[in-house]
């Protein structure tokens, strides 16, 4: 079998943030047969239906669909606004959900997440749901939900608890198996 491409996609636009610090961590512990590339989404507009219908996709949009597209699976790490996903991550799925050739359609998907007292479980929750209007493919099993993120990564955002490093590294290994059904 050929290299799995899997892009992470993080919840937080903070440059500090746990939930891309988790990405990084998932680099560090990728199965032998897949590579991590992480997006960055930062210039991506809010949602405009008008925007779509009059213009076309923007150019920063056409960027990440063309990546998400050239993905053979997605990782997302979620962290936990006010009990579901931030803003900027439903909008970054709103954009690439469109049209009958979204590269979201139908691909092999995997959660995790950095919160607080709960981990991310709410949010993990909404994101399954949202996830599925575009059919996609979402690992279950191991649940990362990470809580009390501050204290599970060091100064410069590794991170330390072995027990999450191996969670993560299991949920890499489920996500290979997925993408490998799915190619079948």
């Amino acid at each position: 079998m050929s290299t799995i491409h899997i892009v992470g996609l993080s919840g937080s636009l903070r440059r500090d943030s746990y939930n891309t610090a988790l990405l990084r961590a998932a680099q560090s512990v990728l199965p032998d047969d897949a590579k991590l590339e992480i997006i960055e989404y930062a210039d991506v507009p809010v949602y405009n239906h008008d925007v779509e219908k009059h213009d076309g996709y923007p150019e920063s949009v056409v960027s990440m669909r063309e990546k998400l597209g050239r993905a053979d699976a997605i990782l997302f790490a979620a962290p936990e606004y006010n009990w579901s996903i931030p803003g900027v991550m439903k909008n970054a799925i709103d954009w690439a959900s469109r049209g009958s050739d979204s590269p979201l359609d139908d691909k092999p998907a995997a959660i995790m997440g950095a919160g607080g007292r709960l981990g991310t479980a709410y949010a993990q929750q909404h994101l399954r749901q949202i996830l599925m209007h575009n059919d996609m493919r979402v690992v279950t099993r191991p649940n990362v939900l990470i809580s009390h993120a501050s204290k599970q990564f060091d100064e410069e955002l590794n991170l330390v608890n072995e027990r999450h490093l191996d969670q993560i590294k299991r949920l890499l290994v489920a996500l290979v198996e997925e993408t490998e059904r799915a190619r079948q």
